[in-house]
């Protein structure tokens, strides 16, 4: 094969070549060229930033037959021959595959021989944390005490799993991420020797998707390179990394904040269809609006925005965006690429996060409209407040005046207060003709059937079941029944809605039990004065009543009544 991808053939040779870590670079060849460099070092930092380079580095330098150099010349047979792997005397060790106690116990006892061909014998052990404890211990003595003739050169991404008896034994440089600025410069070149045609915002989002590691934007211009032919373009790298483009993510922020969900959703949906990663791109829509809120609070440091191109389009958007409103978008994204780790549909929760997101309180800090949206939030706490004391006028009403006398031009029907104000119609004569037809076996059965009312009622109209809900047959007789409500303003709603509840409720009933009846609907109140009036009216006449046992209409005992409720009128036996 006679192709080598990007990461090998540009791998540093000197330190000059190393990207972003001068604070590294520079100690060592002070080191080196005073010959103070340590028996021990331990590089610990992020992937491909430069941890095993800088450590075949040293091995050079300090095995170069110009020695003492600041760089090695890459030109005499040693630093050629540790270059190529043809000396022996520098040996790559991977932890990974090589962690038991057999190989560090091969290393302890071969450290004693001199090296062949070169000054000092290089041990570079990497991912140097996935040693076992025994492992650990066997190294110990050994990187101590080494011979004089022998380096040891650890290097890990892990290093709080190293043992402290191992890190107080070395030399420690801490690798950081490369800023996008030193590897845009270190690509451009490359570019430039290899002839590769790259636009500037190609090379940016390079930058941006490696996340700090040099090798990992080498692979994606390879990547990239290969699928975009001729030139490497934005749109190429955005494929190959699965990335979304600034203006994807600054539309899709714009509609949450404007709450136009249906637009949020599209977006997310053509994404996902061009093979975009739900993951990756909650995660670039977590960074999108971090760097917002980073150009928020300190618009001068924009060297903050490592991921976004503070362009006029990134203004505005952070212009219209509340501080507030972005502090909820992180903390919900972040819960959500969370949730999205352990589903196997991390579509759906996206789209439930961008439901959540556009339904969140905006504060419309929106310049002009900020105090629009002022003002229709005032408003509507003063109609709250409106209606909380109308509720409060209409619990302090005096039972007296819930039934108003009969109207002389009503003939038979009676006029009552309702929740909203509204007279509320009950036709008391059409009622006295129920009590009177009344009876106890016919109450009893509509109770116990009433159960299965309700549900048939609730699955077919949500609302009338909530009205119904606080109601209860209190009267029945074999062609009609009075149905008592707790609450007027329920009452209200069913009277008003006759054609559809009254009737819904009736054919419901008669596929239940068998026999239609006629529903009138009465408030609670009413009711206990109905009754009453009627046992008046009876005992006046003396004329026995049917409608409930002993002559009498039976009185509601609240504890009778919420028995009732929990295991029905059929299992329930009542004893003087």
């Amino acid at each position: 094969m006679s192709y080598q991808a990007l990461y090998r053939v540009w791998r540093p040779q000197q330190f000059k070549d190393m990207a972003g870590q001068e604070h590294i670079t520079q100690t060592l060849q002070n080191a080196l060229m005073k010959e103070k460099f340590s028996h021990a070092y331990l590089f610990s930092g992020p992937r491909g930033t430069g941890k095993t380079t800088i450590a075949k580095i040293i091995a050079k330098a300090i095995n170069c037959e110009h020695a003492p150099v600041k760089e090695p010349c890459n030109e005499c047979s040693t630093c050629i021959g540790i270059t190529n792997g043809s000396i022996s005397d520098v040996i790559e060790i991977d932890a990974a595959s090589n962690n038991g106690v057999d190989e560090i116990r091969e290393i302890r006892d071969n450290v004693k021989y001199a090296p062949s061909a070169a000054r000092y014998k290089v041990y570079i052990i990497d991912e140097v944390h996935m040693l076992s404890q025994g492992a650990f211990n066997a190294l110990l003595k050994t990187l101590e005490e080494p011979p004089q003739h022998v380096i040891f050169i650890l290097a890990t991404t892990e290093p709080h799993k190293i043992p402290l008896t191992i890190v107080s034994r070395c030399q420690r440089f801490d690798f950081k991420r490369i800023s996008n600025d030193s590897i845009i410069k270190r690509l451009k070149y490359i570019i430039q020797q290899e002839a590769i045609p790259v636009d500037d915002d190609a090379l940016m989002l390079v930058a941006r998707a490696s996340e700090g590691g040099m090798r990992d934007a080498l692979s994606i211009l390879d990547q990239a390179s290969a699928y975009g032919g001729d030139e490497v373009k934005a749109e190429d790298v955005l494929e190959v990394t699965g990335m979304a483009s600034e203006e994807t993510l600054s539309k899709l922020l714009g509609a949450l904040l404007n709450q136009e969900i249906t637009e949020a959703i599209q977006l997310i949906n053509d994404l996902i269809e061009r093979g975009k990663d739900p993951g990756k791109f909650i995660e670039d829509l977590i960074f999108y609006c971090r760097d917002l809120l980073l150009y928020k609070s300190s618009p001068q440091l924009e060297e903050l925005a490592d991921r976004s191109r503070l362009d006029d389009h990134f203004v505005d958007l952070a212009n219209k965006v509340p501080i507030e409103t972005l502090y909820q978008y992180i903390q919900q994204l972040s819960q959500t690429q969370q949730e999205m780790k352990w589903t196997s549909h991390p579509k759906v929760f996206l789209e439930v996060a961008m439901v959540k997101l556009s339904r969140l309180s905006l504060g419309k800090e929106k310049g002009a409209g900020h105090t629009e949206s002022s003002e229709q939030m005032n408003e509507l706490v003063h109609r709250i407040e409106k209606i909380e004391e109308r509720l409060k006028t209409i619990a302090n009403v005096p039972q007296s005046q819930a039934i108003v006398e009969q109207q002389p031009s009503e003939a038979g029907k009676r006029r009552r207060s309702s929740a909203g104000g509204k007279p509320l119609t009950l036709p008391l004569n059409a009622m006295k003709h129920v009590l009177k037809d009344a009876t106890k076996s016919d109450l009893k059965s509509l109770r116990a059937s009433w159960a299965d009312v309700m549900e048939r009622v609730r699955q077919t109209h949500v609302a009338a079941h909530a009205w119904l809900l606080e109601s209860k047959p209190v009267a029945s007789s074999n062609d009609a029944f009075l149905q008592a409500f707790k609450y007027d303003f329920h009452c209200q709603m069913v009277l008003e809605n006759k054609s559809n509840v009254l009737q819904m409720v009736e054919d419901i009933l008669s596929e239940v039990v068998g026999t239609r009846k006629k529903m009138y609907p009465i408030p609670i109140k009413a009711w206990e004065e109905l009754r009453e009036e009627f046992i008046k009216e009876k005992e006046t006449t003396d004329e026995p009543s049917t409608s409930e046992e002993d002559g009498k209409i039976e009185e509601e005992n609240p504890l009778i009544t919420e028995a009732e409720k929990l295991v029905g009128p059929d299992l329930l036996e009542i004893k003087d």
